[in-house]
């Protein structure tokens, strides 16, 4: 199933078809489009780190979660480091203050707890979302490559496993981040994907001049999840390439780091 762009009030997200045919959850991945920011945060900047006023960023939020649906006095937020740690959620992770920092680093949410909502940032790293409307629990990934080649969606599945869920009830959705076409590395990180995945790891990695790679991050998560036991049709992949579309999202990488940042939300109903 897609991943498709929607418009709620004037704010532009993408949407998973496989979540909203299932139910019984919410959940978004921003877009740059339909906030307050100005600068270099225009318009829906939902970082809270990057230096934009903060009353805009508590605004875009207000926004964001009006558009999804999703309820913005629960919320758990991760705290980014580029790790492989995905950190079980209660209600002692719900954020006092929407803006404050967390007190913990992980790169990845999960929980059964309905009414919270699972929050992480991206702007070229990949946002993955995960769901199993079977036993109704809910993950929200930081994807970069230091965190594909460590395995964090894996680690994310197994997590889950923990809350009784098997792998094949469980929905993926990879939201936009830097594609092939853009991610292009020194032998650094094919030699990270290759070191953790061996041969699987050859089609997603494309030589080019200069001793140089293309990367294709978004293949290698997918394969990871059907690694661990995920369905190939319950994978969904966006197309979109932030590095791309500079007017539809913030890169990293085009910008030298003067950005605001895209969210992912999850949450159960």
């Amino acid at each position: 199933m897609e991943i498709h762009d929607k418009i709620s009030a004037g704010v532009t997200y993408l949407s998973a078809e496989s979540f909203e045919h299932a139910g019984g959850v919410v959940h978004g991945f921003s877009t740059r489009l339909g906030g307050v920011s100005t600068g270099i945060y225009e318009s829906l900047n939902l970082g809270s780190t990057r230096g934009d006023d903060p009353e805009h960023v508590w605004e875009n939020y207000r926004r964001f979660f009006a558009a999804v649906g999703a309820d913005l006095s629960t919320v758990a937020m991760t705290n980014q480091v580029h790790s492989d740690v995905v950190r079980p959620v209660t209600t002692a992770d719900i954020k006092a203050g929407l803006l404050d920092q967390e007190p913990y680093e992980a790169d990845g949410l999960v929980t059964d707890i309905p009414g919270v909502a699972l929050v992480i940032f991206s702007a070229d790293c990949l946002p993955v979302l995960l769901y199993d409307p079977v036993r109704r629990v809910i993950a929200a990934v930081h994807a970069g490559w230091r965190g594909t080649a460590a395995g964090i969606v894996e680690r994310a599945v197994e997590k889950m496993a923990f809350y009784g869920c098997r792998p094949e009830d469980i929905l993926a959705a990879i939201g936009p981040g830097i594609s092939r076409c853009c991610f292009e590395t020194h032998e650094d990180v094919p030699n990270a994907m290759t070191a953790a995945l061996g041969v699987r790891a050859t089609p997603f990695l494309s030589p080019i001049e200069n001793g140089k790679f293309k990367v294709d991050l978004k293949g290698i998560n997918a394969t990871r999840l059907e690694r661990v036991g995920l369905r190939p049709e319950h994978i969904s992949v966006t197309a979109d390439c932030t590095a791309c579309l500079p007017e539809k999202y913030w890169s990293h990488r085009i910008t030298g780091g003067v950005r605001g940042s895209q969210a992912a939300v999850i949450q159960l109903l």
